[in-house]
C-alpha cells in the first residue's frame, strides 16, 4: 500500500493501448475507448480517496484528428455523453473539471458543454479533474509565447521580465501546477508531445498494462514505485551534499 505521506500531488496519464486491448478480444476499437473511460471513472474516484490533488488525462491529441473519422465521431460521442452524465456527480463531490488545449476544430456544441461544465464547478475544491483535450505540447509553448508577445506589445510586460515562472502563467495549465508522476500504459516509452514543459521534472512510470485494464490496484503500484524514488530536481542528495 502507498505510504499516505509521500502521495503524488498530481499524476498525468497518457492512456495508451484502447484500440489493442479491443484488437485482442475480436472487438471494434471503440470499444476498447468506451471500456477506457470506464477506467477514468475509477481512477479519478481511486486518486480522491488516496488523497491526490490533481489528475490529468491525455483524452485526445491535435494529431488525433487524423485518425478515421468515423472513430473521431465516435470518441466525440463518448465524450458528449460523459459529460451529461458524469458532471453532477463530479460537482456533487466537489471535483473541479478543467479542459487544456486548442477550442477548434472541436465541434462548438462540445464546446459550449466544455464551457458550462467548467463553470459549473469552478469554486469546487477537491480534486482537480483535468481533461488534455485537442491538445499538445509544443502548440500549447507556441500559443504561450504569442500570448506573452501580445503583453509586451500591448505594453502590460517587458520582455526582459520573462522567466520560468512568468511564462508558466500563459500556459493551458497555469493554475493546476506541474505533475509529480506520469504514468503510460502499453508499454511505450516516451510522452507523445504531451505537457512538454510541466513534465521537466515529473517521475515516469510506464507499464506494459493496457490502459482498459488499469485499475485502482495498478494506480497504487505506481504510486508505491514512485516512492521509492528520490527526487533531486537537478540537485543532490543530502548524503551526496555530504560527501
Amino acid at each position: 500500500m502507498p505510504d499516505n505521506h509521500k502521495i503524488p500531488q498530481h499524476v498525468a496519464f497518457i492512456m495508451d493501448g484502447n484500440g489493442r486491448w479491443a484488437k485482442e478480444r475480436g472487438r471494434a476499437r471503440t470499444a476498447g475507448h468506451k471500456e477506457g473511460i470506464e477506467r477514468v471513472r475509477e481512477i479519478i474516484r481511486g486518486a480522491y480517496d488516496l488523497g491526490i490533488r490533481t489528475v490529468t488525462f491525455f483524452a485526445f491529441s491535435t494529431e488525433n484528428w487524423s485518425r478515421p473519422k468515423s472513430e473521431v465521431s465516435v470518441l466525440m460521442r463518448y465524450l458528449d455523453n460523459f459529460l451529461s452524465g458524469e458532471i453532477g456527480q463530479l460537482h456533487k463531490n466537489n471535483i473541479r473539471f478543467l479542459v487544456i488545449g486548442r477550442k477548434d476544430p472541436i465541434p462548438k456544441y462540445l464546446q459550449l458543454k466544455i464551457k458550462k461544465a467548467q463553470e459549473k464547478t469552478k469554486g469546487n475544491t477537491g480534486l482537480n479533474f483535468v481533461l488534455a483535450l485537442n491538445y499538445g505540447g509544443r502548440q500549447e509553448i507556441v500559443d504561450g509565447a504569442r500570448e506573452f508577445a501580445k503583453d509586451v506589445s500591448a505594453g502590460r510586460i517587458e520582455p526582459q521580465s520573462l522567466n520560468e515562472e512568468k511564462f508558466s502563467r500563459y500556459l493551458y495549465t497555469a493554475d493546476i501546477g506541474d505533475p509529480d508522476l506520469l504514468i503510460r500504459t502499453s508499454n511505450e516509452m516516451r510522452i507523445s508531445n504531451f505537457l512538454l514543459w510541466q513534465l521537466s521534472y515529473a517521475e515516469f512510470y510506464f507499464t506494459p498494462i493496457y490502459w482498459p485494464d488499469f485499475g485502482i490496484n495498478e494506480l497504487k503500484e505506481a504510486i508505491c514505485e514512485y516512492q521509492k524514488r528520490k527526487r533531486r530536481f537537478g540537485g543532490l542528495d543530502v548524503d551526496q551534499k555530504n560527501n
